[in-house]
């Protein structure tokens, strides 16, 4: 089913008899129900107002629309979207909802943010075929129920996306990337939190293990990065050498989408942690490859196909999600990490109210 408008969308799920799978542009690969509603036919731009840091978009739009847009401005998405295609070897085009449904956020994350954070406003039709508006197009406080945050990460399982509102922000003038020798998670850790800390306003800080090299990114206006960039070198100096390398788009794209995984055989899990806890999650994951971003946060792991990754690491702060795999391993591992009774039940109780006939992506998030 692809409906072409928002009272379509509402009219078919108020119809529906059984559960569904919700799909933007399938690029992430997420299996479910036979019986799909595409969101790819709910497209366009509906309001764009570059004074006002401001993008209205229809849920099916997709990214690249919405990137092209607010490029012909000097504007971005300052999360950065990862596009999921080289990764999980999907075709298909990312769409805007599907990025705000799964929260997709990039190695700006640690400095700007996540996708939920530039949230301003959405509008969905939920399980009782409502149409629901929650938020609006300026940032402001909010009493009560957050139903915007709450939409952002949510995975489809509260209701079906048909437009959302978000606040975009200037491209930087100017892109630098220094990288450092570390010969282990410990000294890459070390290294990109003290450029976090320090007051030099570091956008990017990820560590490859195969290369042994940490890689930060500064941004900005010229001369501010150029300053910057040196004040980091000297507050880095007793790490070890320092060099300004060439190439920092296509380096931080090569991140974001975690391209060393591309057609590479076996499963990839996501780690997220606490960045002072990742040395010691290394010392148990065990696996074929790793990349470590947001500061060592965010942990890209490459597993022999059939790992049960969680089984051991054991228990720890933070949670592994598995974003590629067979179908037989996600259905016994799941995708997302178990949540405890006590989540479980508040998971349940919010789904209950928001879909009550348990109507999108049974099973995807407990």
């Amino acid at each position: 089913m692809r409906p072409e408008t928002e009272a379509e969308l509402a009219e078919i799920v108020a119809g529906l008899q059984g559960p569904v799978r919700i799909a933007g542009g399938g690029s992430r690969g997420i299996g479910g129900p036979e019986m799909t509603i595409e969101t790819g036919g709910l497209s366009g731009i509906s309001l764009y107002e570059p004074g006002a840091l401001t993008i209205v978009a229809q849920a099916g739009t997709p990214v690249a629309e919405v990137e092209a847009a607010l490029e012909a401005e000097g504007q971005q998405l300052a999360f950065e979207p990862m596009d999921h295609r080289g990764l999980l070897g999907t075709n298909g085009a990312p769409t805007i909802g599907g990025v705000v449904a799964a929260n997709i956020s990039g190695p700006r994350r640690i400095q700007a943010g996540a996708c939920r954070d530039f949230l301003l406003g959405v509008r969905y039709v939920d399980g009782r075929g409502q149409v629901v508006k929650n938020g609006g197009r300026v940032m402001k406080n909010v009493t009560g129920y957050d139903l915007v945050k709450l939409m952002g990460g949510s995975w489809g399982t509260l209701g079906v996306l048909t437009e959302v509102s978000l606040k975009v922000l200037p491209k930087p003038e100017a892109v630098a990337t220094l990288a450092l020798r570390a010969d282990d998670v410990s000294a890459a850790v070390a290294v990109m939190s003290a450029a976090l800390k320090s007051p030099f306003e570091a956008s990017g800080a990820a560590y490859d293990p195969q290369e042994m090299r940490v890689l930060l990114r500064v941004e900005g206006f010229t001369d501010s990065v150029a300053y910057r960039v040196e004040q980091l070198k000297s507050t880095l100096a007793g790490f070890g050498e320092i060099a300004e390398i060439d190439g920092s788009v296509e380096r931080w794209q090569a991140i974001r989408d975690v391209s060393a995984f591309h057609g590479v055989d076996g499963d990839v899990w996501r780690i997220s942690v606490k960045p002072s806890d990742a040395t010691g999650i290394a010392q148990r994951i065990g696996a074929d490859r790793t990349l470590y971003d947001w500061g060592g946060g965010q942990i890209w792991a490459l597993v022999p196909k059939g790992t049960d990754l969680r089984a051991r690491l054991g228990a720890f702060e933070g949670h592994a999600t598995l974003v590629r795999a067979d179908a037989e391993t996600v259905e016994a591992l799941g995708r997302f990490q178990p949540e405890n009774a006590g989540i479980q039940a508040l998971t349940q109780g919010i789904r209950k109210r928001f879909d009550p006939r348990g109507l999108f992506n049974p099973g995807l998030m407990g």
